[in-house]
């Protein structure tokens, strides 16, 4: 059964973050996911990254999902994601981890560049997970598609 993130062990929550930050998560990420302290995090983050976080909001648009290209690439990801989070007993974000390192290795095997951030991924889970994206199975092909909920 999935853990709570409150009842990890700090040194679990520091390796979480580490590898949300060698991914390429922005800090906003981080804090949603873990329970360190802000003043933590970016520590953390400028000392795995070298540098300070990005500014900002995070990207929103749901409609960016549906665009033919950033389509491919994030139903590549949910399908990885949702094979993963049905065989295995990780919480959600660990799932969402494993799930852009297969993307992202793919990818990279296929000569290609990653269109989805992993925070665009994270995000993207939470759009499935709340009903404003969805998973639709193409009537020709049978593969499972990102689409309009």
């Amino acid at each position: 059964m999935a853990t709570p993130k409150s009842i990890l062990t700090e040194s679990k929550q520091i390796d979480r973050a580490v590898s949300l930050i060698q991914l390429g998560a922005r800090l906003q990420v981080l804090e949603s996911e873990t329970d360190l302290s802000y003043e933590r995090l970016l520590r953390l983050y400028k000392e795995v990254s070298g540098r300070s976080p990005s500014k900002g909001q995070l990207p929103f648009s749901t409609d960016w999902f549906l665009t033919w290209q950033p389509n491919i690439h994030s139903s590549l990801f949910m399908n990885t994601y949702n094979y993963i989070a049905k065989s295995s007993d990780l919480d959600d974000i660990d799932v969402v981890i494993k799930a852009y390192k297969l993307y992202a290795e793919q990818i990279k095997v296929c000569g290609l560049e990653e269109l989805l951030s992993i925070t665009r991924a994270w995000r993207l889970v939470r759009f499935v997970n709340n009903n404003i994206r969805s998973m639709t199975t193409c009537s020709k092909c049978g593969g499972h598609f990102v689409t309009d909920a």
